[in-house]
């Protein structure tokens, strides 16, 4: 992308360099004329523009933080310091002194829930007591600080006759009055006497919960040590009987209330008893043992009674048919019935008898021995006599079952009779039954009423009950004063004293160190008689030292203020405009007909503007004026050909302006090889930067060799013209940059110049 048509067929350069002072001036006359022409443009500025002057020292340099100079200026000003320091020391003597000391006691309290088992209701005396919890103490340290109990430590030590806990009483002072007067204070006359007491008493009483443990500390301040130490007593005596007062109150509130109820309960007792009693007289509904019914109990002792006839007929007939089967079979009668019968003894002792004689005449005679037919004649006749007195006695057995089935009978009838007489009193016994649930139930309630009436009536007859917490600590006198503790109120008033003073020296010494200063302009003496140097105000584009030669731009002698105040209000409306379109100006091009100062300080002068706002970097491509080394807080940084190579990276060419917030990416160190600026990684490099900043500059110098596409894409132009050129040739190249991809294209017109000087003048801080 060749631009060269854009100097309008000039060979020579549009910015020229600074030419050295005429030879036939003097060191004093061009003193002279600097001081003049930076006086008139001072007094133009401030006069056409208040704003200039502070982008000017918003421009300025700043110096850096000087520790010598600091502890010069702390022992150059010791004396603010010392002095006072010293009269805070005497001051807070005597006000220690002065103040009335207080002496603080404290007793300690346990809350521990002593309440005796025996004293306990029955129900609650198997019950494990749980522990207190945290919120559960925290509650018994407001109850030390309830004004009901402080009502009665007040009344009982008599404070409010004492002057310390009511300043009514020795006279207000007229310091005080003034300030109740003005809202500082409360006004004591304006309280009732109470109020006052009891001010003063919770401004000396501390009461709070000791960490991770169920022990409350009462600490009590006052002027007479054994006063305090007997109010901190009285407080815990008091807390203790309060605890026990409350336990009472509630124990004679129970047990009144239980006794009117009571009184109501054994009249619905009573009424619900004769209900009962009256009902079952009506309904004939009698209770018989084990608490049932005539009815019932008839029916079950008529059951019982059939039950056992039944079992009797049964038994006899079985018996008699037995006894039938065995005579029928001509089998001996061997039932227990027949054999255990009187009339049935002698007849089968006899047979006994005989069959042992006759088995022994067998023996010896023969069957039809007359002695042998005789015996057993004998036992036919037994036998005979046997089975006849087994017939009765099967005969008896018959008609004891008869008159079992007959008496079975007789039951049956009247258990069926006492079934329809109990039907017939089912309903009145349910109700009945109600009746009797009623009664029971309002006599359990009003036992259980009496019971707990016994135990509130005998707790609040004990004088000392029992309170949820013990003293295990009480308070003592103390000699000590608490308040005011002197040696720590002395050190820290000096030692605070001490450090606010020197912090006050400290900190106007780097105001003065820090602030912006004007570049002073030394001019040197050419000639052999001296020169007066005089610190001049040089316009927003200060003279930047050459960091190589340690010599100074050269400056423009023929520059007036309104030329000035011109040029730069172009350069903040662009940069006013430059804003206003936020990410469509995010790549700004700044270009020119010829590569020179006047480009790299116009870019410059524009990225300090933007820079106040956002996050801005300039990018110098052109490599052709030393300004960007100069400003940069690292001449020597690595550039754009180091980070092609490899050499760098992005942290370490990016630098920053020493005069403002603005960052600085310069081309390469000396002697780079700009071919290096034609690769396709410095677009890339530009892209990066586009995402890091809000606005990124690229001060391109004539692009005589640079790349199209690293100038125009998504990049806004910025030109910076020849002062010679004409306006068609201004809106050729403003039409032939649109065209060549620029989005917008800017053409000023003026071009920031730098200011002339005399020749080598040496830049210092004023």
């Amino acid at each position: 992308m060749r631009l060269a048509f854009w100097r309008a067929g000039k060979d020579k350069a549009v910015v020229e360099r600074a030419v050295s002072k005429p030879k036939d001036e003097t060191a004093p006359e061009v003193e002279a004329k600097v001081e003049a022409k930076v006086e008139a443009k001072v007094e133009a500025k401030v006069e056409a523009k208040p704003a200039r002057a502070a982008t000017a020292q918003a421009q300025g340099e700043f110096g850096d933080i000087d520790l010598h100079a600091l502890g010069a200026a702390l022992a150059r000003k010791r004396g603010w310091i010392i002095v006072p320091t010293v009269l805070a020391l005497v001051a807070s003597v005597a006000v220690v002194n002065l103040v009335t000391p207080r002496y603080k006691s404290e007793s300690r309290i346990l809350i521990d829930g002593r309440e005796n088992v025996f004293l306990r209701p029955n129900s609650d005396r198997t019950e494990e007591r749980q522990a207190l919890d945290p919120e559960a103490v925290t509650s018994q340290v407001q109850l030390v600080l309830s004004r009901d109990l402080a009502r009665e430590i007040i009344k009982k030590n008599k404070l409010a006759e004492r002057p310390e806990f009511d300043p009514v009483l020795q006279g207000i002072s007229p310091l005080k009055s003034l300030a109740a007067l003005i809202g500082i204070g409360r006004d004591p006359f304006s309280m009732t006497p109470e109020e006052r007491v009891l001010d003063a008493y919770y401004d000396r009483l501390q009461a709070y919960a000791v960490d991770k443990s169920r022990v409350i500390v009462v600490e009590f301040q006052s002027a007479d040590p054994d006063l305090a130490a007997r109010v901190a007593n009285s407080i815990a005596d008091g807390y203790l009987v309060l605890q026990q007062n409350v336990r009472q109150d509630q124990a004679r509130n129970a047990s009144q209330w239980l006794s009117g109820e009571i009184d109501s309960l054994r009249k619905k007792v009573s009424e619900a008893e004769a209900r009962v009693e009256d009902f079952r007289s009506k309904s004939s509904l009698f209770v018989g043992t084990n608490n049932t019914t005539l009815s019932n109990q008839q029916m079950g002792e008529v059951n019982t009674q059939l039950n056992n006839a039944r079992s009797l007929k049964a038994d006899a007939e079985s018996k008699a048919r037995l006894i039938r089967e065995m005579l029928q079979s001509g089998k001996p009668i061997e039932s227990s019935e027949v054999l255990n019968s009187e009339s049935m003894r002698t007849p089968s002792q006899q047979r006994v008898a005989l069959r042992a004689q006759l088995a022994e005449q067998s023996s010896t005679l023969l069957g039809n021995h007359p002695r042998i037919k005789e015996l057993k004649a004998q036992l036919t006749d037994l036998d005979t006599q046997i089975r006849d007195e087994a017939a009765k006695i099967a005969r008896s057995l018959e008609n004891d079952a008869r008159f079992a089935s007959g008496r079975v009978q007789e039951l049956t009838l009247s258990l069926e009779q006492l079934k329809k007489q109990a039907t017939s009193t089912n309903g009145q016994d349910v109700q009945l039954r109600a009746f009797e649930r009623e009664a029971k139930a309002q006599r359990d309630l009003l036992e259980t009423y009496l019971a707990k009436y016994r135990e509130a009536n005998t707790r609040e007859t004990i004088d000392t009950a029992p309170t949820d917490g013990r003293i295990i600590s009480r308070a003592i006198v103390s000699n000590t004063p608490a308040y005011p503790k002197k040696l720590p109120i002395v050190l820290i008033a000096t030692i605070a004293t001490l450090l606010l003073s020197s912090g006050v020296v400290v900190t106007g010494e780097l105001l003065r160190q820090t602030a912006p200063r004007a570049v002073a302009v030394l001019v040197p003496a050419r000639a052999q008689a001296p020169v007066r140097q005089e610190p001049v105000v040089l316009p927003v584009v200060e003279a930047i030292a050459d960091p190589v030669m340690a010599e100074p731009a050269p400056l423009q002698p023929e520059m007036t203020a309104d030329a000035d105040v011109t040029e730069f209000d172009e350069i903040e409306r662009l940069a006013e405009r430059v804003r206003a379109a936020g990410p469509a100006a995010k790549k700004i091009t700044v270009l020119g007909t010829a590569s020179g100062e006047a480009i790299t300080l116009s870019t410059l002068t524009l990225a300090r503007h933007l820079a106040r706002e956002a996050r801005v970097v300039v990018v110098d491509l052109a490599a052709s004026s030393p300004t960007i080394a100069a400003v940069s807080v690292d001449a020597s940084a690595p550039g754009l050909a180091e980070l092609m190579q490899g050499n760098a990276s992005f942290a370490q060419v990016i630098t920053k302006d020493r005069l403002s917030r603005l960052h600085l990416v310069m081309a390469g160190r000396p002697g780079f090889d700009r071919s290096l600026l034609q690769s396709p990684r410095v677009t890339l490099a530009v892209d990066a930067l586009l995402r890091a900043y809000d606005h990124v500059l690229l001060d391109a110098g004539s692009a005589s060799d640079l790349p199209a596409e690293l100038l125009t894409a998504n990049a806004r132009a910025v030109v910076v013209p020849d002062a010679s050129m004409t306006p068609e040739a201004r809106t050729l190249m403003c039409e032939q940059l649109s065209a060549v991809g620029f989005s917008e294209v800017t053409m000023l017109r003026k071009p920031v110049q730098p200011s002339n000087a005399v020749e080598a003048p040496r830049v210092v801080a004023a």
